[in-house]
């Protein structure tokens, strides 16, 4: 048999206190909603609009960027065969020592 302290120890009144607060909330609530939508409208619309913009500036941003890193990878492989072609034996030179490794 359920007794009553088992009733209240167990949270049932506090659910059926929160079902009954809800129950009178959405009553209220939901009439109102078209008027809520349409009053956050111009808001919600601002929103996008910062959000496009951002958007549009961040791809400006990140392709002014791409061609910065670009330029600079380009440089350097610039100078690195600059420093190869200084480096790099005569090729009289390296076809004798090519072909002494052919011989061997």
């Amino acid at each position: 048999m359920i007794k009553v302290d088992d009733f209240f120890k167990n949270g049932t009144p506090l659910g059926i206190v929160i079902g009954i607060g809800a129950t009178v909330l959405a009553t209220a609530v939901i009439p109102a909603l078209p008027v809520l939508a349409r009053s956050a409208r111009p808001t919600a619309r601002a929103a996008i609009k910062s959000g496009l913009l951002l958007a549009e500036r961040g791809r400006e941003f990140f392709s002014e960027a791409g061609e910065e890193l670009e330029d600079i990878l380009a440089e350097a492989r610039a100078e690195l065969q600059r420093e190869n072609t200084v480096n790099r034996p005569e090729a009289s030179e390296y076809d004798e020592f090519s072909a002494r490794q052919d011989d061997l």
